[in-house]
């Protein structure tokens, strides 16, 4: 960077400089942006002087979701091979390991620890603003342009020689740059502060389950509310006793349409958006034959995501068998919506000896329950959760929308490197 903030480019040849569709007013005369290699923005993987005798690791597991999950202390003794990245406050690792999750760190810890990143991450230490390098590899056309590269089917990586290569559009001045990086960074303390508040909700509700359910060995739950203090003691049986495990007719895949008719879930996709449909005919022929769940039933996956629990919300569906049962439940001994608490709690990965990967009739119908014999204090637990629920994904909702609103402000913050090659 020169002294007059002006970002240094090579190319080969003239291009017509880049403008986004959004600029702040201060730099709406400003130049355009050029389009310039990483290498240009960036040191890719610094030299380091060898490692220090202990520090915190950093490997691909480490990091979720843009922050650092996990902290491993190892000493350089027996440090494993790939542990090379000495990292300085502000550099940048990139995941070069499937870089389609965008499982990137901006490196700012608010310790004295000395860390070092695996070599799977490309080490980024920026030429000009690192909070903007930061947001600008996280842009669709650049993630696009390194996919390119990649190499492998299972795996796909970009070795650094490749990714240093990958241009990516910079603004004239590290001014407007820093701009930028100002503006996204505060979105980005916004969603950071709201998936906190979501986490605590999560973790205050499983600490609720764990009080107001009976633990393992123990045939009272910790916590009732007043009005049931003196009720009866919860009785025990198990799914089978009080409910049967049902599944659809089968639906061969060359029976579904993936446009029209009544929306076929399959394990991928209960809960979500149907991908499937199946004509309502054919639907409303296996509804009035075959075995289908009242409003209210829980839904449960066997396969894949095991042990996802939904009501039934009554509207016409239809479901994958064998993949996705429900427990018909037409006494109601067990108020579904406790059940669907109550099985929301289970440790399904204990209902047999091995890893479990598929949730069988057998193991289900013998799963053990406990409830309360009193049916106002079952609804009152699932109420509680019900309301908790609730708020949980009203919060989950305000952290997708600010997602939502970073994802757009970024398209009109950053030149569109497609519409000006056109």
């Amino acid at each position: 960077m020169s002294s007059k903030n002006k970002v240094s480019a090579t190319r080969e040849v003239a291009r017509p400089a880049l403008v986004p569709k959004l600029r702040f007013p201060a730099f709406l005369g400003a130049e355009g942006w050029a389009e310039t290699p990483l290498k240009v923005a960036a040191k890719i993987n610094p030299t380091n002087d060898g490692l220090p005798e202990s520090f915190v690791y950093i490997d691909l597991e480490s990091v979720d979701a843009g922050e650092l999950k996990a902290k491993t202390r190892i000493s350089r003794i027996g440090a494993p091979s790939r542990a090379q990245r000495l990292i300085e406050p502000g550099d940048i690792i990139y995941q070069v390991v499937r870089p389609y999750q965008r499982n990137n760190l901006f490196c700012e810890f608010d310790d004295d620890e000395d860390y070092v990143a695996s070599t799977g991450y490309a080490q980024l230490r920026a030429k000009g603003s690192n909070r903007f390098l930061y947001q600008s590899i996280h842009v669709d056309s650049f993630v696009s342009r390194v996919i390119e590269k990649c190499t492998g089917s299972n795996y796909p990586a970009i070795n650094s020689s490749d990714l240093a290569e990958i241009e990516l559009p910079l603004p004239p001045t590290l001014a407007e740059q820093r701009k930028i990086a100002d503006c996204l960074s505060s979105v980005d303390e916004l969603m950071a502060a709201q998936a906190r508040k979501v986490d605590a909700l999560k973790t205050h509700k499983k600490g609720l389950m764990q009080q107001l359910f009976p633990r393992e060995g123990e045939t009272q739950p910790r916590l009732r509310f007043p009005e049931f203090q003196n009720a009866r003691e919860w009785a025990k049986r198990t799914v089978g006793d009080i409910s049967e495990v049902l599944m659809c007719k089968r639906i061969f895949a060359e029976e579904t349409n993936p446009n029209s008719g009544i929306p076929f879930y399959k394990i991928g996709t209960l809960g979500c958006v149907a991908d499937a449909f199946i004509s309502k005919e054919k639907f409303e022929n296996y509804k009035s034959r075959y075995n289908y769940p009242r409003k209210g039933e829980v839904l449960i996956t066997c396969s894949g995501t095991v042990g996802k629990c939904l009501p039934f919300d009554g509207t016409d569906a239809y479901f994958q068998d064998s993949n996705i049962v429900w427990l018909d439940n037409p006494t109601v001994e067990v108020s579904n919506e406790f059940l669907l608490m109550l099985l929301s709690n289970v440790n399904w990965g204990r209902l047999n000896s091995t890893t479990i990967t598929r949730i069988y009739g057998p193991d289900l119908r013998g799963l053990a329950i406990k409830y309360p014999q009193d049916k106002a204090e079952q609804q009152r637990i699932a109420s509680c959760l019900s309301s908790l629920d609730a708020l949980i994904t009203a919060e989950t909702q305000k952290l997708e929308s600010l997602k939502t609103h970073k994802k757009g402000l970024m398209q009109q913050l950053f030149p569109s490197q497609e519409e000006a090659a056109a």
